[in-house]
């Protein structure tokens, strides 16, 4: 390989040279070049802007022109060139300089000889040419003997680098069918190497892989179709290898492939086709706009190619079925439009076409894109529940008719070839009442008890017929019941008239006018007759006038009318219909007799008229009465409140620890724990309030109360307490108001450590102190048991 490369290099220095000597002036443009030093000769160019001759130097040194081939192999550094000047005598005293890209790493100069050498491998695709400066100075002086020149070193290029594409792989598509020479995609491979130097860059193109199917143009990587008639439905994806060479493809250059992935897209090629006649069963009890079957037509294309549109061309069952083309699936559904009866038809038979929606006019001569085919449709049967004749009946009846008449019949019958008898029945959920039946066999509907229109007009009921080899087999039938009227009713005044007349009226004087109303509904309208009543007729002292319009006037006899002999008139009229059987009824009209002015307006009348015209109704006044009590309950409510909480509370305040009764139902912490009294009222009997007065004694008008005299205090612990009770005694004992002799009242206090002391006489056996109890035989009888018990117990003591 070595060797190989080194011929390379010397082949391309010898072109190299041959065709930079064969130009004129060569040798003297490489040997000397201008620069801006001070010797060699000169000539007159010229003049400056100042008319200052110009003058041309020649170029003091020279040096050869630098090539430098890339990819150098050598051991040694690559030898570039060499600088010299004219003022190196060869003495040692010039110094070469060298300064630019690459100067000191990837060139050396040798400041004596002016030799340089690359010390580095070069690439040309990475860096073409390095600018660089060089200067000659005196090395002692280190005076610049030379101006500074700049000169490049151009790297020749060698055919290193293969041909790459610019994607791997490609990917692309063309037409099924297409015509020899269809474009199908241009790949492109770049070189690196230099493309003005030499066939280095120059790319040819060829395929390694994909013949006879494609081909490329060798020139411009354009890749075409090769062979006529591609059909995608046989092949649809080829693999080709393109390769791309340089050197102008010639033998020792370098190559580099590629991989495109084409795909032949889909045409309209192909017309649909059925593969068979379709055979398809369905239920007679199918219902209507369902699905019956699919069918479905083969298309080799794909996507729009193959989309197709179904339709009926032929049937013997005209309007009984359609399809309807599913553009998902591309399949034809065919959908029921009138019902199957297995009865009366038990098979049909279509005639079915389909044809592309999309055609290519470039295929008309494949055929036409367009297929038919049979369908057989088998209706299957169904155990079908009893079919009535009719949708609905209506019926008649008179309110009149007798129980068990029949009012008209239902009639059902098994439509399925093995006929099989039906049972009728009544939906009770339709007849809670149990107003009518039906026969189960025959099906006559008759009434179970008798009917009045004037309450139901109109019955609506469910028959249901059942067969009896399939009791599931149910259906049903509304029956509309109309109740034709009957004249049944006597007919009535319109409202309960009440009027009056004045005392003053005259003869013949019409005081109401009443009408009439009756329930029944004959056929041509009501007419009613209006008459005085004929036990009346004799002794009347009014008469009734029949309109002929339904309506009566009530009219006066006499002229006039006394309230005092007779305030009350009661007038039977009697109203009849027309109708056949006649009905008649007898009605009352009261009037009352009135004062009235001369007008005719009512002045006075007695009270129970007065209230009637004055609009007051009974539940009017039962409604006054109710809220006069009620407000009557109200007022004693409120009274006896204010009266409850005028009353004083058995205790005043809780600082009153006057005559009351305390009592302790259970044990506390002392004297702390009670509500009744505060032991500083026993401490300081004068912050005892006088103004208080108790439940139990008299006014001051009567009993001026007992002043009480302030007692001095004393040091004894218990003499306030003594002082206190003893007051109390000559209260109740001078009070002829006090409670009697048989009420109690205790004065105790318990607790440990009581500043006040317990008076109770269980403490008196563990007191230490003597105690004088004489003064309690001084209180009076009441206390005598009490003086007996403690002076005992001091006789008992002292003995």
């Amino acid at each position: 390989y070595q060797i190989v490369q080194s011929l390379k290099v010397c082949v391309l220095m010898v072109l190299w040279a041959i065709a930079h000597l064969s130009s004129p002036g060569y040798g003297l443009r490489a040997l000397r070049r201008t620069t801006g030093g001070h010797r060699g000769s000169a000539g007159l160019t010229g003049q400056d802007a100042n008319g200052v001759p110009l003058r041309r130097s020649k170029r003091g040194w020279m040096w050869n022109q630098f090539f430098l081939l890339e990819e150098y192999t050598g051991t040694d550094m690559q030898y570039v060139g060499k600088l010299h000047s004219d003022s190196d005598r060869g003495d040692g005293s010039v110094r070469y300089v060298l300064t630019g890209e690459g100067a000191g790493t990837l060139f050396k100069i040798d400041e004596k000889s002016g030799d340089i050498h690359a010390t580095k491998r070069l690439d040309r695709e990475e860096k073409a040419y390095y600018i660089l400066h060089a200067k000659a100075v005196n090395r002692f002086t280190s005076e610049a003997l030379e101006g500074e020149s700049e000169f490049i070193i151009k790297i020749h290029d060698i055919n290193d680098n293969e041909p790459r594409f610019t994607k791997d792989p490609y990917m692309a598509r063309v037409p099924e069918m297409s015509d020899i020479g269809t474009s199908v995609i241009q790949v492109t491979a770049i070189d690196a190497d230099d493309a003005t130097y030499g066939n280095s860059a120059r790319v040819v193109y060829s395929i390694l892989e994909g013949q006879p199917y494609f081909s490329v143009d060798p020139e411009t990587g354009l890749i075409k179709t090769a062979l006529p008639g591609m059909d995608r439905e046989v092949k649809e994806n080829y693999q080709v290898v393109i390769q791309a060479k340089d050197m102008a493809g010639q033998m020792g250059g370098l190559s580099g492939t590629t991989t495109v992935s084409i795909t032949l897209s889909d045409v309209n090629d192909n017309p649909p086709r059925f593969t068979k006649s379709e055979y398809i069963q369905v239920p007679e009890t199918r219902e209507l706009g369902s699905e019956v079957g699919v069918i479905r037509a083969l298309d080799a294309d794909i996507g729009e190619n193959a989309e197709m549109d179904y339709r009926i061309t032929g049937s013997d069952g005209p309007g009984m079925f359609d399809i309807i083309t599913n553009r998902t699936t591309q399949e034809g559904v065919i959908v029921l439009r009138k019902p199957l009866d297995f009865e009366k038809k038990r098979q049909y038979s279509l005639r079915v076409q389909v044809e592309n929606v999309h055609i290519n006019p470039r295929f008309f001569s494949v055929g036409p894109f367009r297929d038919e085919a049979t369908i057989k449709i088998v209706v299957e049967d169904v155990d079908e529940p009893p079919v009535f004749e009719r949708a609905s009946y209506v019926m008649e009846v008179k309110e009149d008719a007798a129980k068990n008449t029949v009012i008209g019949s239902v009639s059902a019958s098994d439509p399925d070839d093995k006929s099989s008898l039906v049972r009728y029945s009544i939906d009770r959920r339709t007849d809670m009442d149990r107003v009518f039946n039906i026969h189960a066999g025959n099906g006559s509907v008759f009434i179970l008890r008798e009917l009045d229109r004037e309450e139901y007009a109109w019955h609506n009921i469910s028959v249901i017929a059942t067969e009896f080899n399939n009791p599931r087999q149910i259906s049903r039938v509304p029956v509309y019941i109309r109740v034709l009227d009957v004249n049944d009713n006597a007919p009535t005044f319109a409202t309960n008239y009440e009027t009056f007349v004045c005392e003053n009226a005259k003869a013949n004087q019409r005081i109401q006018t009443v009408s009439a109303t009756d329930p029944d509904e004959p056929l041509g309208g009501h007419r009613f007759f209006f008459s005085l009543a004929q036990e009346a007729a004799g002794k009347a002292n009014f008469s009734v006038r029949d309109n002929k319009d339904n309506t009566a006037w009530i009219l006066t006899r006499r002229n006039s009318y006394n309230s005092l002999q007779m305030s009350v008139y009661h007038v039977p009229v009697v109203i009849s219909d027309g109708e056949f059987p006649m009905q008649s009824s007898t009605n009352t009209l009261t009037i009352r007799v009135c004062t009235c002015d001369r007008e005719g307006n009512m002045k006075l009348c007695n009270a129970e008229a007065y209230t009637a015209r004055a609009g007051l109704s009974t539940g009017a006044l039962v409604a006054i009465l109710l809220c006069v009590i009620i407000l009557l309950m109200i007022v004693v409510l409120f009274a006896a409140l204010r009266r409850q909480r005028k009353k004083e509370p058995l205790i005043i305040s809780k600082e009153d620890v006057r005559d009351n009764v305390v009592s302790y139902n259970d044990e506390g912490g002392g004297e702390e724990d009670t509500q009744a009294f505060d032991i500083g009222t026993l401490r300081n009997p004068e912050a005892i309030e006088e103004s208080k007065q108790r439940r139990d004694i008299v006014p001051e008008t009567f009993y001026p109360p007992v002043r009480r005299p302030v007692l001095p205090p004393t040091r004894d612990n218990n003499g306030d307490v003594r002082d206190f009770i003893n007051q109390r005694l000559q209260d109740n004992d001078s009070d002829p108001t006090a409670p009697p002799y048989d009420s109690l009242a205790t004065y105790a206090y318990e607790g440990n450590g009581s500043v006040a002391e317990s008076l109770s006489s269980l403490e008196s056996v563990t007191t230490e102190g003597d105690q004088d109890y004489n003064y309690l035989s001084e209180w009076g009888p009441r206390f005598k048991k009490l003086a007996d018990m403690y002076g005992g117990d001091d006789s008992d003591r002292d003995s």
